[in-house]
């Protein structure tokens, strides 16, 4: 076993509420400068900017996943990532068929930033990317099994948008492993409240909109090996 220094939700100027500066370079670059080895952009049920960003993360010599934060039908955040580019973008297209289509607005909403591999604009996406899809989390650890990908619920302790905020609970027949913590001094409560979380591996991410936001190297995820593949094992197996 082998422990990484990671952030594994991060988005970048594809998300309506990402900064202008979290390019695919900029953001494989912070994470190199940090001292992160494995690193995941998860823009709002998008993977447009994974292309460009793995590409980037390469030349940082960093371990790179392509994925999503996916917005459910009932408005619960998800991180999905994929062992495969190829995988996130055959999901990528699933998932924006189901998106509900409604233009974006840049001066209320921001800016949906599509880099290539030089950095560079190649594209803007027109629909907001923030709504919800008709992807129910029920059954949603299946569907992203089947792209041969990895599901967690994200920021299980916010307020809004989590799996314990808008469902009241975590479903007992639940099948992820792995659950994000953003604030991991109100792990005890939540394990007391939740006892599902005491038979998961809990991590905790930036959830980064602006550079300076992301994880320094404080936390590790312990992989078998050190490939994208094994950050993928991992996580699809409890603590």
């Amino acid at each position: 076993m082998t422990g990484l220094t990671y952030d594994l939700h991060l988005h970048s100027c594809l998300s309506p509420c990402g900064d202008d500066d979290m390019t695919p370079a900029n953001i494989a670059g912070m994470a190199a400068l940090k001292g992160l080895e494995a690193v995941a952009l998860t823009d709002h049920n998008s993977c447009k900017n994974c292309p460009a960003f793995l590409a980037m993360a390469e030349e940082y010599g960093l371990l790179a996943v392509p994925g999503m934060e996916i917005n459910t039908s009932e408005e619960v955040h998800a991180v999905c990532l994929f062992p495969e580019l190829q995988a996130a973008m055959e999901f990528d297209r699933y998932v924006y068929d189901r998106l509900m289509k409604f233009p974006n607005n840049e001066a209320i909403f921001g800016k949906q930033q599509i880099y290539n591999a030089q950095d560079e604009i190649c594209g803007i996406e027109p629909n907001l990317l923030i709504n919800a899809t008709d992807i129910s989390f029920d059954g949603l650890w299946e569907l992203v099994r089947s792209y041969d990908g990895v599901m967690f619920p994200a920021h299980v302790d916010k307020t809004a948008n989590s799996l314990i905020a808008n469902l009241g609970f975590i479903p007992p027949d639940s099948r992820f492993q792995t659950a994000e913590v953003k604030d991991l001094k109100k792990l005890h409560q939540l394990k007391k409240d939740h006892p599902y979380l005491n038979g998961c591996r809990i991590i905790s991410n930036s959830d980064a909109h602006y550079l300076e936001h992301i994880n320094e190297p404080d936390l590790t995820l312990l992989v078998e090996e050190r490939s994208v593949r094994g950050i993928i094992n991992a996580l699809l197996k409890a603590q």
